[in-house]
């Protein structure tokens, strides 16, 4: 039982990943070119250089990911700790100096919680382990 759940989350996460690729790519291309991919992704509260960083780490957090897992990539875990940490920082930045949502300091909180239990899932699956031959 605990095998399929753990099967159906790293389906999760490769769904998630495209997600992610796909809004980190239509952002930088709102970013560099002005052109709205679905909606408008900028956000007038933050600087230029936080919007490219913003969209670079995004779409890194994908693509790593991707790459990782279907070429059962050993340092994967470890590349989207590293990414996962980076996320957490900018958001923290985004929050706490750029942001004016009144739920901002719970989407930050949700959004740490998940880099944290994907980070562990990564690390402590055996599944996770297995496809990234760390055992």
């Amino acid at each position: 039982m605990i095998g399929k759940i753990s099967q159906y989350y790293s389906y999760l996460l490769v769904l998630g990943s495209i997600g992610m690729t796909s809004w980190g790519l239509a952002g930088f291309t709102e970013y560099l070119f002005g052109t709205t991919v679905i909606i408008p992704l900028q956000n007038p509260n933050f600087p230029p250089g936080t919007q490219f960083i913003h969209w670079l780490l995004i779409s890194l957090s994908g693509i790593v990911f991707l790459f990782g897992y279907f070429k059962r990539w050993k340092y994967t875990p470890n590349a989207k700790l590293v990414i996962n940490a980076s996320l957490a920082t900018m958001c923290f930045i985004q929050t706490f100096d750029f942001m004016t949502r009144e739920d901002r300091y719970i989407s930050y909180a949700l959004e740490v919680t998940n880099y944290i239990i994907v980070s562990i899932y990564l690390f402590k699956s055996k599944l996770m382990q297995e496809r990234f031959r760390r055992v």
